[in-house]
């Protein structure tokens, strides 16, 4: 069985999708959370959570397809419209906070 911080891998070994400092988080931070549409696999996971780690300020997010959460922490809040634009682009519907 592979670490789960090796490079070039976000998913877990629960299905869920981290970025690769999501282990390396402190404490602190605001933690918000979405609810996305459309994810069915760990592979929407990944992309989802690939777009809005490349968001200024986005310490770390776990996507979870089957409960279409997505938690970000952040090191201050995040503009709703660039979180919506970073679901969009991995392709799928940010349906708003949960």
């Amino acid at each position: 069985m592979t670490d789960q911080k090796t490079s070039g891998s976000c998913c877990s070994t629960d299905g869920s999708c981290q970025s690769d400092t999501a282990a390396d988080v402190q404490t602190g931070g605001i933690t918000s959370v979405y609810k996305v549409s459309g994810m069915t696999c760990g592979h929407c996971e990944g992309a989802v959570s690939q777009e809005i780690s490349a968001l200024g300020g986005v310490a770390a997010v776990t996507a979870i397809a089957k409960t279409g959460e997505v938690t970000v922490t952040s090191a201050a809040p995040l503009d709703e419209e660039a979180v919506r634009a970073a679901v969009d682009e991995a392709g799928y519907e940010l349906v708003g906070t949960a």
